[in-house]
């Protein structure tokens, strides 16, 4: 006679890059021991990897992870977590009065949003005729800087991370795809931008979407209340 079947909910979300809404559920024992093995190993790299099999078992609806910009497979996956664990995070959060004094804060997990700064654009304009188009980073790409960077070579990996999002570049009425042109070519075009143009490449960066919450800490010892923003997955856990 076989054992029962445990029946799992089932919940649905829209994904802040194209507002395609996903089925999903819960993760099971099995898939929160990934998680856990990852946690334990302490690599960003094993966590990414354990997060994009999480994502995988859990969505009931066709997804290719490997294309979705990587606040899109945050807010999957904290949404995940939220209906797998609890909606509710406790944190140790440092006092940005003092840096010194910690307090314990409760947030909920479904109100964390991806949050976009208002001048942000993919649509990078160089001169007034050259211009490139910026995907964003995906699993692959943050996998790939979570690797240990020998000293020295910093430089040269953000240059490839900044290399690997490039998607187009305009000429006039002329578009370039970047899949038609090699990493060397890709990165003498970057290597050729001056300081003000690169600073426009790296803006993009700077203010691409995430998740983000705005919180109030009070410091029991100085008792100050301070606002400030939480960022990224990491920071809810």
């Amino acid at each position: 006679m076989p054992l029962p079947q445990i029946n799992t909910p089932e919940y649905r979300l829209k994904l802040p890059s194209t507002d395609e809404e996903i089925r999903y559920r819960p993760f099971l024992v099995k898939e929160e021991k990934i998680l856990l093995v990852a946690q334990e190993t302490g690599g960003d790299k094993e966590t990414y990897n354990a997060i994009r099999k999480i994502i995988v078992s859990c969505c009931l609806d066709p997804i290719d992870i490997e294309k979705l910009p990587l606040f899109d497979v945050e807010f999957l996956f904290l949404n995940i977590r939220a209906k797998s664990v609890g909606e509710i995070a406790n944190l140790k959060i440092k006092c940005p009065d003092d840096e010194k004094t910690t307090v314990d804060v409760e947030i909920d997990l479904t109100t964390i949003m991806v949050q976009m700064e208002d001048d942000h654009t993919n649509k990078i304009k160089l001169t007034d005729t050259i211009g490139v188009v910026l995907s964003y980073p995906n699993l692959g790409t943050v996998e790939q800087q979570s690797i240990d960077i020998p000293k020295g070579k910093e430089t040269a990996a953000l240059f490839e991370m900044i290399v690997d999002c490039i998607d187009q570049i305009w000429e006039g009425e002329e578009v370039h795809d970047a899949t038609d042109y090699s990493k060397k070519e890709l990165t003498a075009f970057l290597e050729g931008l001056d300081h003000k143009q690169f600073e426009k490449v790296q803006h993009f960066f700077a203010t691409m979407p995430m998740l983000k919450k705005e919180i109030e800490v009070t410091n029991p010892k100085t008792g100050v209340t301070s606002k400030m923003v939480l960022s990224g997955l990491q920071s809810f856990f």
